[in-house]
Protein backbone atom coordinates (compact mmCIF):
# COMPACT_ATOMS: atom_id res chain seq x y z
CA UNK A 1 0.00 0.00 0.00
CA UNK A 2 2.92 2.36 0.65
CA UNK A 3 3.76 4.55 -2.33
CA UNK A 4 0.67 3.56 -4.34
CA UNK A 5 -2.52 5.34 -5.40
CA UNK A 6 -2.42 9.01 -4.40
CA UNK A 7 1.07 8.36 -3.04
CA UNK A 8 2.54 7.23 -6.37
CA UNK A 9 4.36 10.57 -6.80
CA UNK A 10 6.43 10.17 -3.65
CA UNK A 11 8.45 7.16 -4.84
CA UNK A 12 10.62 6.40 -7.83
CA UNK A 13 11.85 2.87 -8.29
CA UNK A 14 12.31 1.52 -4.79
CA UNK A 15 13.42 4.79 -3.16
CA UNK A 16 11.03 7.32 -1.61
CA UNK A 17 11.64 10.95 -2.53
CA UNK A 18 12.10 13.85 -0.13
CA UNK A 19 9.80 16.89 -0.09
CA UNK A 20 10.99 20.44 -0.70
CA UNK A 21 9.63 23.57 -2.41
CA UNK A 22 6.26 21.86 -2.85
CA UNK A 23 7.76 19.03 -4.94
CA UNK A 24 8.84 15.42 -4.46
CA UNK A 25 12.52 15.18 -5.36
CA UNK A 26 15.43 12.78 -5.71
CA UNK A 27 18.61 13.77 -3.87
CA UNK A 28 21.60 14.87 -5.89
CA UNK A 29 23.69 12.60 -3.65
CA UNK A 30 22.47 9.56 -5.57
CA UNK A 31 22.50 7.72 -2.24
CA UNK A 32 19.74 6.24 -0.12
CA UNK A 33 19.18 5.17 3.49
CA UNK A 34 17.73 1.72 4.14
CA UNK A 35 14.92 1.16 6.61
CA UNK A 36 14.91 -2.29 8.16
CA UNK A 37 11.62 -3.96 9.07
CA UNK A 38 11.98 -4.86 12.80
CA UNK A 39 9.97 -8.06 12.31
CA UNK A 40 11.69 -9.53 9.24
CA UNK A 41 15.03 -7.78 9.90
CA UNK A 42 15.26 -7.17 6.15
CA UNK A 43 15.26 -3.89 4.24
CA UNK A 44 11.66 -2.76 3.82
CA UNK A 45 12.01 0.74 2.40
CA UNK A 46 14.64 3.19 1.18
CA UNK A 47 14.64 6.98 1.47
CA UNK A 48 16.80 9.72 -0.02
CA UNK A 49 20.11 10.61 1.65
CA UNK A 50 19.81 14.38 1.35
CA UNK A 51 22.84 16.67 1.15
CA UNK A 52 23.72 19.76 3.14
CA UNK A 53 23.08 21.85 0.02
CA UNK A 54 19.55 20.46 -0.16
CA UNK A 55 19.09 21.41 3.50
CA UNK A 56 20.27 24.93 2.65
CA UNK A 57 17.76 25.16 -0.19
CA UNK A 58 14.88 23.99 2.01
CA UNK A 59 15.82 26.51 4.72
CA UNK A 60 16.16 29.34 2.23
CA UNK A 61 12.73 28.61 0.74
CA UNK A 62 11.13 28.16 4.16
CA UNK A 63 12.39 31.57 5.28
CA UNK A 64 11.05 33.28 2.16
CA UNK A 65 7.64 31.56 2.15
CA UNK A 66 7.13 32.12 5.88
CA UNK A 67 6.94 35.88 5.36
CA UNK A 68 3.94 35.43 3.07
CA UNK A 69 2.35 32.74 5.23
CA UNK A 70 2.47 35.10 8.24
CA UNK A 71 0.25 37.46 6.22
CA UNK A 72 -2.32 34.72 5.59
CA UNK A 73 -5.50 35.29 7.66
CA UNK A 74 -5.90 33.03 10.68
CA UNK A 75 -9.17 31.61 9.38
CA UNK A 76 -7.45 30.60 6.13
CA UNK A 77 -4.60 28.88 7.97
CA UNK A 78 -7.17 27.02 10.07
CA UNK A 79 -9.15 26.06 6.97
CA UNK A 80 -6.10 24.44 5.37
CA UNK A 81 -5.25 22.58 8.60
CA UNK A 82 -8.79 21.19 8.80
CA UNK A 83 -8.46 20.04 5.19
CA UNK A 84 -5.13 18.33 5.91
CA UNK A 85 -6.65 16.60 8.96
CA UNK A 86 -9.50 15.22 6.86
CA UNK A 87 -7.11 13.93 4.18
CA UNK A 88 -4.91 12.37 6.86
CA UNK A 89 -7.86 10.42 8.25
CA UNK A 90 -9.06 9.47 4.78
CA UNK A 91 -5.72 7.83 4.01
CA UNK A 92 -5.13 6.32 7.44
CA UNK A 93 -4.76 2.76 6.11
CA UNK A 94 -1.72 3.49 3.92
CA UNK A 95 0.07 5.47 6.65
CA UNK A 96 -0.74 2.83 9.27
CA UNK A 97 0.67 0.16 6.94
CA UNK A 98 3.98 2.06 6.94
CA UNK A 99 4.01 2.16 10.75
CA UNK A 100 3.45 -1.60 10.94
CA UNK A 101 6.38 -2.29 8.61
CA UNK A 102 8.78 0.41 9.80
CA UNK A 103 8.41 0.34 13.58
CA UNK A 104 6.45 -2.91 14.20
CA UNK A 105 3.55 -1.06 15.79
CA UNK A 106 0.44 -3.28 16.05
CA UNK A 107 -1.94 -2.66 13.15
CA UNK A 108 -4.84 -1.39 15.25
CA UNK A 109 -2.58 0.97 17.21
CA UNK A 110 -1.09 2.26 13.96
CA UNK A 111 -4.53 3.25 12.66
CA UNK A 112 -5.29 4.87 16.02
CA UNK A 113 -2.11 6.96 15.79
CA UNK A 114 -3.10 8.35 12.39
CA UNK A 115 -6.68 9.17 13.41
CA UNK A 116 -5.41 10.78 16.62
CA UNK A 117 -3.04 12.84 14.52
CA UNK A 118 -5.88 14.13 12.37
CA UNK A 119 -7.81 15.10 15.48
CA UNK A 120 -4.73 16.89 16.83
CA UNK A 121 -4.35 18.95 13.65
CA UNK A 122 -8.02 19.99 13.75
CA UNK A 123 -7.78 20.94 17.42
CA UNK A 124 -4.68 23.02 16.60
CA UNK A 125 -6.68 24.94 14.01
CA UNK A 126 -9.46 25.72 16.47
CA UNK A 127 -7.18 26.54 19.40
CA UNK A 128 -4.95 28.71 17.25
CA UNK A 129 -7.84 30.84 16.06
CA UNK A 130 -8.93 31.40 19.66
CA UNK A 131 -5.46 31.94 21.09
CA UNK A 132 -3.93 34.08 18.36
CA UNK A 133 -7.11 36.04 17.68
CA UNK A 134 -6.74 37.82 21.02
CA UNK A 135 -4.20 40.42 22.06
CA UNK A 136 -3.63 42.38 25.24
CA UNK A 137 -4.26 46.03 26.06
CA UNK A 138 -2.36 47.74 28.89
CA UNK A 139 -2.46 51.31 30.18
CA UNK A 140 0.49 53.09 31.77
CA UNK A 141 -1.14 54.45 34.94
CA UNK A 142 -1.40 51.00 36.51
CA UNK A 143 2.31 51.32 37.37
CA UNK A 144 3.20 53.79 40.14
CA UNK A 145 4.33 57.25 39.07
CA UNK A 146 2.67 57.15 35.63
CA UNK A 147 -0.27 59.01 34.16
CA UNK A 148 -2.45 57.39 31.52
CA UNK A 149 -0.40 58.66 28.60
CA UNK A 150 0.56 55.32 27.04
CA UNK A 151 -1.55 52.57 25.51
CA UNK A 152 0.26 49.24 25.05
CA UNK A 153 -1.00 46.73 22.49
CA UNK A 154 0.49 43.21 22.51
CA UNK A 155 0.03 40.34 20.08
CA UNK A 156 1.65 37.00 19.29
CA UNK A 157 3.76 36.77 16.14
CA UNK A 158 5.51 33.74 14.55
CA UNK A 159 9.13 32.85 15.27
CA UNK A 160 10.03 32.03 11.66
CA UNK A 161 11.36 28.61 10.62
CA UNK A 162 10.68 25.68 12.95
CA UNK A 163 12.90 22.58 12.82
CA UNK A 164 10.81 19.57 13.88
CA UNK A 165 12.44 16.26 14.82
CA UNK A 166 10.03 13.51 15.96
CA UNK A 167 11.02 10.06 17.34
CA UNK A 168 10.51 6.60 15.87
CA UNK A 169 7.82 5.43 18.29
CA UNK A 170 5.15 7.98 17.30
CA UNK A 171 6.60 9.40 14.09
CA UNK A 172 3.28 10.66 12.71
CA UNK A 173 1.59 11.88 15.87
CA UNK A 174 4.68 13.57 17.28
CA UNK A 175 5.40 15.13 13.90
CA UNK A 176 1.95 16.72 13.59
CA UNK A 177 2.15 17.82 17.24
CA UNK A 178 4.90 20.14 15.97
CA UNK A 179 3.57 20.85 12.46
CA UNK A 180 0.05 21.90 13.53
CA UNK A 181 1.07 24.51 16.14
CA UNK A 182 3.87 25.82 13.91
CA UNK A 183 1.63 26.40 10.89
CA UNK A 184 -1.37 27.90 12.68
CA UNK A 185 1.02 30.32 14.39
CA UNK A 186 2.32 31.53 11.02
CA UNK A 187 5.64 29.69 10.93
CA UNK A 188 7.17 27.56 8.20
CA UNK A 189 8.59 24.15 9.07
CA UNK A 190 11.39 21.78 8.12
CA UNK A 191 10.76 18.20 9.24
CA UNK A 192 13.61 15.75 9.81
CA UNK A 193 11.88 12.41 10.38
CA UNK A 194 13.50 9.51 12.24
CA UNK A 195 14.97 6.83 9.97
CA UNK A 196 12.52 4.25 11.34
CA UNK A 197 9.24 6.02 10.62
CA UNK A 198 10.51 8.19 7.77
CA UNK A 199 8.22 6.66 5.15
CA UNK A 200 5.16 7.10 7.37
CA UNK A 201 6.20 10.75 7.79
CA UNK A 202 6.58 11.20 4.03
CA UNK A 203 3.06 9.83 3.50
CA UNK A 204 1.74 12.17 6.21
CA UNK A 205 3.47 15.19 4.63
CA UNK A 206 1.85 14.31 1.30
CA UNK A 207 -1.52 14.83 3.02
CA UNK A 208 -0.47 18.43 3.75
CA UNK A 209 0.71 18.73 0.15
CA UNK A 210 -2.70 17.56 -1.11
CA UNK A 211 -4.41 20.05 1.21
CA UNK A 212 -2.86 22.90 -0.79
CA UNK A 213 -0.42 24.59 1.59
CA UNK A 214 1.95 27.08 -0.10
CA UNK A 215 4.99 25.56 -1.80
CA UNK A 216 8.04 25.55 0.44
CA UNK A 217 6.08 26.11 3.66
CA UNK A 218 6.71 22.51 4.71
CA UNK A 219 9.80 20.47 3.83
CA UNK A 220 10.62 16.88 4.78
CA UNK A 221 14.34 16.15 4.63
CA UNK A 222 15.46 12.53 4.96
CA UNK A 223 19.01 11.33 5.42
CA UNK A 224 21.69 10.17 7.79
CA UNK A 225 21.93 12.01 11.09
CA UNK A 226 25.72 11.75 10.89
CA UNK A 227 25.69 13.76 7.65
CA UNK A 228 22.91 16.32 8.11
CA UNK A 229 21.92 16.10 11.80
CA UNK A 230 24.27 18.74 13.24
CA UNK A 231 24.02 20.76 10.05
CA UNK A 232 20.25 21.02 10.53
CA UNK A 233 20.23 21.76 14.26
CA UNK A 234 22.99 24.37 13.99
CA UNK A 235 21.68 25.94 10.80
CA UNK A 236 21.49 29.76 11.04
CA UNK A 237 18.11 29.70 9.30
CA UNK A 238 16.44 27.81 12.19
CA UNK A 239 14.44 29.96 14.60
CA UNK A 240 13.16 27.20 16.90
CA UNK A 241 13.84 23.50 17.46
CA UNK A 242 11.13 21.07 18.61
CA UNK A 243 12.72 17.69 19.33
CA UNK A 244 11.41 14.47 20.80
CA UNK A 245 13.85 11.64 21.39
CA UNK A 246 16.69 10.63 23.68
CA UNK A 247 20.20 11.72 24.66
CA UNK A 248 20.71 13.39 21.28
CA UNK A 249 18.53 16.21 22.56
CA UNK A 250 21.06 17.10 25.25
CA UNK A 251 23.77 17.41 22.60
CA UNK A 252 21.46 19.55 20.45
CA UNK A 253 20.70 21.86 23.37
CA UNK A 254 24.42 22.49 23.92
CA UNK A 255 24.97 23.45 20.28
CA UNK A 256 21.76 25.30 19.45
CA UNK A 257 22.76 28.75 20.72
CA UNK A 258 20.07 31.40 21.19
CA UNK A 259 17.26 29.39 19.63
CA UNK A 260 14.07 28.52 21.57
CA UNK A 261 13.99 24.80 22.40
CA UNK A 262 11.10 22.44 23.03
CA UNK A 263 12.42 19.04 24.05
CA UNK A 264 11.15 15.78 25.47
CA UNK A 265 13.98 13.34 26.08
CA UNK A 266 12.54 10.23 27.73
CA UNK A 267 11.92 9.14 31.27
CA UNK A 268 12.19 6.50 33.96
CA UNK A 269 8.55 6.80 34.98
CA UNK A 270 8.00 5.47 38.49
CA UNK A 271 4.83 3.78 39.72
CA UNK A 272 4.44 4.08 43.51
CA UNK A 273 1.96 1.60 45.03
CA UNK A 274 0.77 2.11 48.63
CA UNK A 275 -0.76 -0.51 50.95
CA UNK A 276 -4.33 0.68 50.44
CA UNK A 277 -4.19 0.65 46.63
CA UNK A 278 -6.72 -1.26 44.52
CA UNK A 279 -4.30 -3.95 43.37
CA UNK A 280 -6.51 -5.16 40.51
CA UNK A 281 -6.53 -1.59 39.18
CA UNK A 282 -2.76 -1.38 39.64
CA UNK A 283 -2.17 -4.67 37.81
CA UNK A 284 -4.29 -3.60 34.84
CA UNK A 285 -2.47 -0.28 34.62
CA UNK A 286 0.93 -1.94 34.94
CA UNK A 287 0.13 -4.08 31.91
CA UNK A 288 -1.20 -1.11 29.94
CA UNK A 289 1.48 1.29 31.14
CA UNK A 290 4.46 -1.05 31.09
CA UNK A 291 3.91 -3.34 28.13
CA UNK A 292 1.81 -1.55 25.49
CA UNK A 293 3.82 -1.14 22.28
CA UNK A 294 6.38 -3.41 23.93
CA UNK A 295 7.29 -0.70 26.45
CA UNK A 296 8.67 1.59 23.71
CA UNK A 297 7.02 4.71 25.06
CA UNK A 298 8.56 7.65 26.90
CA UNK A 299 5.59 7.54 29.27
CA UNK A 300 5.71 3.79 29.87
CA UNK A 301 5.93 2.63 33.48
CA UNK A 302 9.67 1.91 33.84
CA UNK A 303 9.87 0.92 37.50
CA UNK A 304 7.32 -0.28 40.09
CA UNK A 305 7.96 0.88 43.66
CA UNK A 306 5.56 -1.19 45.75
CA UNK A 307 5.11 -1.43 49.51
CA UNK A 308 6.56 -4.67 50.85
CA UNK A 309 3.29 -5.68 52.55
CA UNK A 310 1.36 -5.89 49.25
CA UNK A 311 4.22 -6.71 46.87
CA UNK A 312 3.63 -10.48 46.71
CA UNK A 313 -0.05 -10.01 45.88
CA UNK A 314 0.62 -7.39 43.23
CA UNK A 315 3.38 -9.43 41.56
CA UNK A 316 1.05 -12.44 41.45
CA UNK A 317 -1.73 -10.38 39.82
CA UNK A 318 0.63 -8.82 37.27
CA UNK A 319 2.15 -12.20 36.40
CA UNK A 320 -1.31 -13.61 35.73
CA UNK A 321 -1.93 -10.82 33.22
CA UNK A 322 1.53 -11.06 31.64
CA UNK A 323 0.79 -14.74 30.90
CA UNK A 324 -2.18 -13.64 28.76
CA UNK A 325 -0.21 -11.19 26.58
CA UNK A 326 0.13 -12.31 22.98
CA UNK A 327 3.56 -12.20 21.40
CA UNK A 328 4.18 -11.99 17.67
CA UNK A 329 4.13 -9.83 14.53
CA UNK A 330 2.38 -6.44 14.44
CA UNK A 331 0.21 -7.56 11.52
CA UNK A 332 -1.53 -9.95 13.94
CA UNK A 333 -2.19 -7.14 16.44
CA UNK A 334 -0.03 -8.94 18.98
CA UNK A 335 0.32 -7.28 22.38
CA UNK A 336 4.10 -7.65 22.28
CA UNK A 337 5.81 -7.02 18.94
CA UNK A 338 9.51 -6.80 17.98
CA UNK A 339 11.43 -3.81 19.33
CA UNK A 340 12.57 -1.31 16.74
CA UNK A 341 16.10 -2.57 16.07
CA UNK A 342 18.70 -5.19 16.88
CA UNK A 343 20.75 -2.61 18.80
CA UNK A 344 17.70 -1.84 20.97
CA UNK A 345 17.16 -5.55 21.62
CA UNK A 346 20.84 -5.96 22.53
CA UNK A 347 20.66 -3.02 24.96
CA UNK A 348 17.59 -4.50 26.67
CA UNK A 349 19.31 -7.88 26.90
CA UNK A 350 22.31 -6.22 28.55
CA UNK A 351 20.04 -4.81 31.27
CA UNK A 352 18.43 -8.23 31.77
CA UNK A 353 21.80 -9.99 32.09
CA UNK A 354 23.01 -7.40 34.60
CA UNK A 355 19.87 -7.94 36.71
CA UNK A 356 20.33 -11.70 36.59
CA UNK A 357 23.97 -11.51 37.67
CA UNK A 358 23.01 -9.30 40.61
CA UNK A 359 20.20 -11.52 41.91
CA UNK A 360 16.88 -10.24 40.53
CA UNK A 361 13.97 -12.68 40.58
CA UNK A 362 12.80 -13.62 37.06
CA UNK A 363 9.02 -14.01 37.11
CA UNK A 364 9.14 -15.37 33.55
CA UNK A 365 11.85 -17.06 31.54
CA UNK A 366 13.83 -14.54 29.48
CA UNK A 367 13.15 -15.28 25.83
CA UNK A 368 14.29 -13.53 22.68
CA UNK A 369 14.03 -14.31 18.98
CA UNK A 370 15.69 -11.66 16.82
CA UNK A 371 14.17 -8.33 17.81
CA UNK A 372 11.23 -10.01 19.54
CA UNK A 373 11.56 -10.07 23.33
CA UNK A 374 8.91 -11.78 25.46
CA UNK A 375 7.42 -9.71 28.32
CA UNK A 376 9.40 -10.00 31.53
CA UNK A 377 8.72 -8.89 35.09
CA UNK A 378 11.79 -8.66 37.32
CA UNK A 379 11.06 -8.81 41.05
CA UNK A 380 13.37 -7.97 43.98
CA UNK A 381 15.35 -5.50 41.90
CA UNK A 382 17.96 -3.58 43.91
CA UNK A 383 19.38 -0.08 43.41
CA UNK A 384 22.74 -1.47 42.25
CA UNK A 385 21.14 -2.95 39.13
CA UNK A 386 21.19 -0.97 35.88
CA UNK A 387 17.51 -1.73 35.23
CA UNK A 388 16.64 0.25 38.39
CA UNK A 389 17.83 3.46 36.72
CA UNK A 390 18.20 3.05 32.98
CA UNK A 391 15.36 3.30 30.48
CA UNK A 392 15.01 -0.10 28.73
CA UNK A 393 12.49 0.99 26.08
CA UNK A 394 11.32 -2.60 25.90
CA UNK A 395 8.95 -5.13 27.51
CA UNK A 396 11.00 -5.57 30.69
CA UNK A 397 9.68 -4.12 33.94
CA UNK A 398 11.52 -4.02 37.29
CA UNK A 399 9.82 -4.24 40.70
CA UNK A 400 11.52 -2.62 43.68
CA UNK A 401 10.04 -3.37 47.12
CA UNK A 402 9.90 -0.39 49.49
CA UNK A 403 9.06 0.06 53.17
CA UNK A 404 7.69 3.61 53.03
CA UNK A 405 6.29 6.14 50.59
CA UNK A 406 9.32 8.31 51.34
CA UNK A 407 11.60 5.52 50.08
CA UNK A 408 9.66 5.43 46.81
CA UNK A 409 9.78 9.21 46.43
CA UNK A 410 13.54 9.18 47.11
CA UNK A 411 14.15 6.59 44.38
CA UNK A 412 12.02 8.54 41.92
CA UNK A 413 13.80 11.81 42.65
CA UNK A 414 17.28 10.29 42.57
CA UNK A 415 16.82 9.60 38.85
CA UNK A 416 18.25 12.03 36.31
CA UNK A 417 14.90 11.73 34.52
CA UNK A 418 11.68 13.45 35.51
CA UNK A 419 9.05 12.97 32.80
CA UNK A 420 6.02 11.33 34.40
CA UNK A 421 5.10 9.11 37.29
CA UNK A 422 2.05 7.66 39.01
CA UNK A 423 0.81 6.84 42.48
CA UNK A 424 -1.86 4.32 43.46
CA UNK A 425 -3.76 4.80 46.71
CA UNK A 426 -7.35 5.24 47.89
CA UNK A 427 -6.28 8.21 50.04
CA UNK A 428 -6.42 11.38 47.93
CA UNK A 429 -4.57 13.35 50.62
CA UNK A 430 -1.61 10.96 50.48
CA UNK A 431 -1.79 10.98 46.69
CA UNK A 432 -1.51 14.76 46.54
CA UNK A 433 1.37 14.90 49.02
CA UNK A 434 3.31 12.25 47.08
CA UNK A 435 2.48 13.89 43.74
CA UNK A 436 3.83 17.22 45.00
CA UNK A 437 7.00 15.54 46.28
CA UNK A 438 7.79 13.64 43.05
CA UNK A 439 10.15 15.57 40.78
CA UNK A 440 8.40 14.77 37.50
CA UNK A 441 6.56 16.87 34.92
CA UNK A 442 3.26 15.00 35.31
CA UNK A 443 1.96 12.69 38.02
CA UNK A 444 -1.04 10.44 37.34
CA UNK A 445 -3.16 9.43 40.32
CA UNK A 446 -4.59 5.90 40.07
CA UNK A 447 -3.68 5.53 36.40
CA UNK A 448 -0.62 4.74 34.32
CA UNK A 449 1.44 7.59 32.87
CA UNK A 450 0.27 8.81 29.47
CA UNK A 451 0.88 11.60 26.99
CA UNK A 452 -2.47 13.12 26.31
CA UNK A 453 -5.12 13.89 25.52
CA UNK A 454 -2.99 15.97 23.18
CA UNK A 455 -4.20 19.32 24.50
CA UNK A 456 -2.96 18.52 28.03
CA UNK A 457 0.41 20.06 29.03
CA UNK A 458 3.25 17.57 28.59
CA UNK A 459 6.69 18.33 29.99
CA UNK A 460 9.68 16.83 31.72
CA UNK A 461 11.99 17.99 34.47
CA UNK A 462 15.75 17.46 34.73
CA UNK A 463 17.14 15.45 31.77
CA UNK A 464 13.63 14.66 30.54
CA UNK A 465 13.23 17.91 28.67
CA UNK A 466 12.98 21.64 28.18
CA UNK A 467 9.73 23.58 27.90
CA UNK A 468 6.22 22.18 27.71
CA UNK A 469 4.22 20.54 24.95
CA UNK A 470 0.48 20.13 24.47
CA UNK A 471 -1.35 22.06 21.75
CA UNK A 472 -1.81 25.37 23.60
CA UNK A 473 1.71 25.37 25.04
CA UNK A 474 3.23 24.50 21.67
CA UNK A 475 1.41 27.33 19.90
CA UNK A 476 2.58 29.77 22.58
CA UNK A 477 6.12 28.41 22.41
CA UNK A 478 6.26 28.88 18.63
CA UNK A 479 5.33 32.54 18.88
CA UNK A 480 6.83 35.62 20.52
CA UNK A 481 5.26 38.78 21.90
CA UNK A 482 5.20 41.93 19.76
CA UNK A 483 4.36 45.20 21.50
CA UNK A 484 3.19 48.51 20.07
CA UNK A 485 2.95 51.55 22.38
CA UNK A 486 0.74 54.55 21.53
CA UNK A 487 1.97 57.70 23.24
CA UNK A 488 -0.66 60.36 24.00
CA UNK A 489 0.11 64.08 24.29
CA UNK A 490 -1.78 64.30 27.58
CA UNK A 491 -3.38 61.89 30.08
CA UNK A 492 -6.64 60.37 28.85
CA UNK A 493 -9.15 58.55 31.06
CA UNK A 494 -12.18 56.73 29.70
CA UNK A 495 -15.34 58.61 30.72
CA UNK A 496 -13.06 60.97 32.66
Amino acid sequence: MAGTGVYADIIEGDVFKYYSDGEWKKSSSGKSVSIVNPTTRKTQFKVQACTQEEVNKAMETAKKVQKQWAKTPLWKRAELLHKAAAILKEHKAAIADCLVKEIAKPAKDSVTEVVRSGDLVSYCAEEGVRLLGEGKFLVSDSFPGNERTKYCLTSKIPLGVILAIPPFNYPVNLAVSKIGPALIAGNSLVLKPPTQGAVACLHMVHCFHMAGFPKGLISCITGKGSEIGDFLTMHPGVNCISFTGGDTGIAISKKAGMVPLQMELGGKDACIVLEDADLDLVASNVIKGGFSYSGQRCTAIKVILVMQSVADTLVEKVNAKVAKLTVGPPEDNSDITPVVSESSANFIEGLVKDAKEKGATFCQEYKREGNLIWPLLLDNVKPDMRIAWEEPFGPVLPVIRINSAEEGIHHCNASNFGLQGCVFTRDINKAMLISDAMESGTIQINSAPARGPDHFPFQGLKDSGIGSQGITNSINMMTKIKTTVINLPSPSYTMG
